[in-house]
């Protein structure tokens, strides 16, 4: 598959694994899994075209067990990803556009319409998911302060580290 046909493909996928799976007949089951077959033809593809996009995709956006698929994080559908609790690193990052600072500045990160607010182990991870919304900004998160204080954190299986906020006094601008 050419690169543009991986990148809509992927899309596609990731909008019915992770946000809305009905919209295409899918149903996930509590923990985000779906048959693979079943979303091969709702989504009217192969199954070779649906492994290619797991195998190629950089962010490994997607798992596959056996005949089954999902999406390691980031829905906004009621998944539960039964990820352990872990203790972070001493700092995570965040990326974002510059023109969300004045809100981020005021009341934290926020999950948004997703479940959790999802952080990089690297500033360079940070800076690319930025970089998809403006101008990026790199926020340093105390996370180690944060474990400390009581706040949980999980890691996926592709790295993402989640946590359900972050509030201001745990925030510094990178660099």
């Amino acid at each position: 598959m050419q690169e543009a046909e991986v990148i809509r493909l992927s899309k596609r996928m990731s909008r019915h694994l992770r946000h809305r799976p009905e919209a295409v007949g899918l149903t996930l089951d509590p923990a985000g899994w779906v048959d693979l077959d079943a979303l091969v033809r709702a989504l009217r593809t192969t199954r070779a075209a649906v492994l290619e996009v797991v195998a190629r995709n950089d962010k490994q956006r997607f798992a596959v067990e056996g005949d089954r698929i999902r999406a390691n994080q980031g829905h906004s559908v009621e998944v539960d990803l039964g990820l352990p609790a872990a203790e972070p690193p001493a700092v995570l990052y965040h990326g974002t556009a510059e023109k969300s600072l004045p809100v981020i500045e005021a009341e934290g990160l926020r999950p948004m319409s997703r479940h959790d607010v999802h952080l990089s182990a690297t500033a360079d991870t940070a800076r690319r998911v930025g970089a998809r919304h403006g101008r990026p900004v790199v926020l340093a998160v105390a996370a180690a302060r944060m474990h400390a204080a009581g706040h949980e954190f999980r890691v996926t299986a592709n790295g993402v580290w989640l946590t359900a906020a972050v509030p201001p006094e745990h925030l510094s601008r990178e660099g």
